[in-house]
């Protein structure tokens, strides 16, 4: 460390030399200069990248913050990446496989943020691809390695990404996603023959490794995965610090999951009720998804939809609700490639802005009918006020919030609680005041907090209260979770299969939604109480907002200073 480096060059310096060491997350924070490579997921690579956290931990101790801005990025950095370490040394970064959040879905989704409108673009797409079988081999020996040492995810896992892996490699019945993606250069100008030959070679070699990779995980490490899914409490707190940047008392945390929940289906059945007089939440669903006034047909139309929904909600808070500076205005709404697990998510911009936030929405390959009464809520989650405003709000504080700060540091707990928080201020704002709408946020929030209880319960195997009206004082399955959410909620079945799958094979993550909503609305009332009437909303927002991410605990010690 040089003698001159605050916490603020050392953050920026710790952002450059990870970028060298993983492009893929390079591509995704928009750093330039590594979007030809892919990230090392080897051993090696994982270790590489740990040392990096480790020397960066030790010169951010040593440095003294010069004011209280250096002060607080020196707190983020140092919960963030310590955590990074801690999964580092307990085997949980070199043994990761699961259906949502692993090097293998990594390697494919670089390419969704990669620009595309130029032959150069396109050659540099090139180079990318065609070091794709390289690394997959490398994510292989990282698995090998882990389960030589044995830890190897559960059965459920290795087996769901080797679909993933076969459809993205065209095995199951569609193209493969490197053929469809390589077609659009077609339409660009200056793409030479010699090019598109090179993409189409690494197109196919791309899809056969992909294909391999599905092999591998089927004949080679699926005998050495263990059947059960649950982690234990040991892998379960380490994880649930991850996502929350908060030491939780897990039993209470389960205890109150019950609670919401129960407080959430009681709305709902009255809401119910006004939607059709005494039908139950399924019944009142199927009037929903029945009535015209609800349904959008065809992909392209349901993307329209949730664009100019997006648009509008952007247009209408900006100035009156929230101030929305003008590169915060462009918000753009896709169907996310076939292969994933089913459902939304966001991408940030560049810290140039040059590439926009975006929101993902991930449906089944031939899905064409959808009810826009459940979804309304969800394009407020994902765009504004939701991740957009909160994400895009931290990479516009460049004079404040260091790299490190704005585009790399991401809690669950902080993001997703204040997305879910968002869904709820829409509500208090009037724009859900249509009951099948009102409905469809009631149904996003009961399901996050079922998922509170069944991934608390799963992982640690705990048992179902007395009163609960559902299997009292058995123990916490797989299986008894998948009834849970297709008897108690009204979420689509598709959706809640894969639900489960995901919360087996990232513990800890699921809750956060729910936990992180919970602090931001205890700071806003303790905010309320302390100013009394000088409580002003927006200004609560906007300070918020513009502090950028960091862990629970840090987050209520800051709203609270």
């Amino acid at each position: 460390m040089s003698a001159t480096e605050g916490v603020h060059q050392i953050s920026e310096r710790y952002v450059r030399d990870l970028a060298a060491l993983d492009p893929n997350t390079a591509t995704y924070l928009g750093v330039p200069g590594h979007d030809d490579k892919l990230t090392d997921y080897s051993p090696e690579g994982h270790g590489a990248r740990a040392e990096l956290a480790r020397t960066a931990l030790r010169d951010l101790r040593a440095a003294t913050a010069a004011d209280a801005d250096e002060q607080a990025a020196k707190d983020v950095f140092l919960e963030r990446v310590g955590l990074t370490v801690e999964r580092h040394e307990a085997g949980l970064d070199v043994s990761e496989l699961n259906v949502i959040a692993s090097p293998v879905h990594e390697l494919r989704q670089t390419f969704d943020l990669m620009p595309s409108d130029t032959a150069q673009d396109w050659a540099v797409i090139s180079a990318r691809l065609g070091g794709m079988p390289v690394a997959l081999e490398q994510v292989r020996a990282a698995l090998s390695h882990s389960a030589a040492h044995g830890r190897t995810s559960a059965l459920r896992q290795v087996r769901r990404v080797a679909e993933q892996c076969e459809t993205w490699a065209g095995r199951r019945g569609g193209e493969s996603f490197f053929s469809t993606m390589i077609a659009a250069a077609d339409q660009v100008q200056g793409v030479s023959a010699a090019l598109t030959g090179e993409l189409r070679a690494h197109a196919e070699s791309a899809s056969a490794a992909y294909a391999d990779f599905g092999r591998f995980l089927r004949e080679e490490l699926a005998p050495s995965a263990p059947e059960k899914d649950a982690v234990g409490l040991e892998v379960y707190q380490l994880s649930s610090r991850f996502f929350t940047g908060a030491e939780l008392d897990l039993q209470e945390a389960y205890d109150w999951g019950w609670e919401e929940f129960s407080r959430i289906e009681a709305e709902m059945k009255q809401v119910a009720g006004r939607i059709r007089p005494g039908a139950t939440l399924a019944e009142a669903a199927a009037a929903l998804d029945a009535d015209p006034r609800y349904r959008v047909h065809g992909q392209d139309a349901f993307q329209h939809w949730m664009q100019e929904l997006s648009d509008r909600a952007l247009t209408e808070l900006r100035g009156v609700h929230f101030e929305i500076p003008d590169r915060l205005m462009k918000l753009e709404c896709r169907i996310a490639p076939p292969g994933g697990t089913v459902g939304a998510y966001y991408t940030g911009p560049t810290d140039d802005f040059s590439r926009p936030g975006r929101m993902w929405w991930s449906v089944p390959a031939d899905k064409e009918d959808f009810s826009t009464w459940r979804e309304v809520s969800t394009v407020y989650h994902e765009g504004v006020p939701g991740h957009h405003l909160q994400i895009a709000t931290a990479v516009a504080e460049a004079e404040r919030l260091n790299r490190f700060q704005r585009l790399l540091c991401w809690v669950s707990g902080h993001g997703e609680g204040w997305a879910l928080y968002a869904e709820r201020l829409m509500r208090e704002l009037g724009y859900l005041d249509d009951d099948g709408n009102l409905l469809g946020m009631l149904d996003a929030h009961l399901f996050r907090a079922a998922r509170v209880i069944v991934d608390i319960g799963m992982h640690l195997e705990l048992p179902i209260p007395a009163g609960s009206g559902f299997h009292p004082g058995e123990r916490w399955t797989p299986e008894l979770g998948l009834e849970f959410l297709l008897t108690r909620t009204i979420t689509d079945a598709t959706h809640v299969r894969d639900e489960i799958d995901r919360y087996l094979g990232w513990p800890g993550q699921a809750p956060s939604y729910k936990l992180g909503e919970r602090l931001w609305l205890q700071a806003r009332d303790e905010a309320k109480q302390r100013e009394g009437a000088n409580f002003d909303l927006k200004h609560f927002h906007e300070r918020a907002l513009k502090m950028g991410a960091m862990g629970l605990d840090l987050l209520r010690t800051r709203l609270g200073a």
